[in-house]
């Protein structure tokens, strides 16, 4: 098993869909993706910041899942990092309604000296410099490092965005940021040029469409499990981030093959987080309810071709 190291905000969220709305709920990109790695029982630990308003109990609940939290800076005068947004009736659409960055703006992470030599990074969504900070603290070189990223750095931070990239093995974005990257609208295109610019392997979310994974010339698409309702999509693809990479720092296997079951247990993940508002289906998500979602994601994709020499 592999050390993870999770990089990322743990944050406040107020989120609004026509399901209904919240206050002020635990929320942030490495909080998702650290809960959702925790199935694997891996050692992992999570580097991020937070204001003296962020509640005790929530530390605890990461705890409890087995995350250290001693990367996990609190500024005691400061206040959390707070996002809000309203989602369309499609809910693959919303409103941003406010972003404070608060102790967020002069984030400078410190990855904890026992956690300098884990095999597996996990980047999540923020300003390039600050993940390309995190690798620099690496004493060892990774064995696999994941970068998650979004259209507001390609539009604001292009360039340090194109230094961090050269320095990864995996990028996980959607579709539409795919595309902006590369200026491309074919996804095959789009993937292959993020390959010349240094990862080894391409994620591409397709949200309620499921992911494809590209590696040289070899493509693996992983279909969404049909659901009746989805709840709040807030956060199922950091879900599904800390699926693929709990799996990989669980197996120890970077290859081609067993990335294509990180991706079935990423989307696996991120089809629970979309049940509930915010972090609440992952908080108290069992082992068995997995292994059950796992098998109707087999039956689902599982099935025998009869070939015909006519046809």
């Amino acid at each position: 098993m592999s050390k993870l190291v999770i990089v990322g905000t743990v944050a406040f969220d107020a989120i609004e869909t026509p399901f209904g709305k919240t206050d002020k709920i635990l929320g942030g990109a490495a909080t998702f993706i650290g809960l959702s790695a925790s199935q694997f029982d891996v050692d992992s630990a999570i580097v991020s910041v937070v204001g003296g308003d962020f509640p005790q109990e929530y530390l605890d609940l990461l705890s409890s899942k087995n995350i250290d939290i001693s990367g996990i800076e609190i500024i005691k005068e400061g206040k959390t990092f707070f996002w809000s947004g309203k989602y369309h009736n499609d809910m693959n659409t919303r409103d941003t309604l406010a972003t404070e960055l608060n102790t967020l703006a002069d984030f400078k992470p410190v990855v904890p000296e026992n956690y300098r030599d884990a095999e597996v990074v996990m980047l999540g969504n923020l300003h390039p410099m600050v993940q390309s900070s995190v690798l620099d603290q690496m004493t060892t070189k990774p064995k696999l490092v994941i970068l998650d990223t979004m259209n507001f750095w390609m539009n604001s931070a292009l360039d340090d965005l194109h230094q961090v990239i050269k320095r990864i093995d995996v990028i996980t974005i959607n579709d539409e940021e795919a595309r902006q990257l590369t200026g491309e609208y074919s996804l095959v295109v789009a993937a292959r040029k993020i390959h010349e610019m240094g990862p080894k392997y391409v994620v591409i979310k397709k949200g309620e469409h499921g992911a494809l994974l590209f590696h040289n010339e070899n493509v693996f698409y992983a279909p969404a499990l049909p659901l009746e309702e989805v709840f709040d999509p807030t956060g199922a693809g950091d879900t599904f981030a800390g699926g693929f990479a709990g799996y990989i720092a669980k197996t120890n296997d970077t290859s081609f093959e067993n990335m294509k079951n990180a991706v079935i247990y990423g989307s696996t993940l991120a089809s629970f987080c979309v049940e509930k508002f915010g972090t609440q289906r992952m908080k108290n998500l069992t082992r068995d309810e997995v292994y059950k979602r796992l098998l109707q994601f087999k039956k689902l994709t599982q099935f025998e071709i009869v070939l015909n020499d006519n046809l």
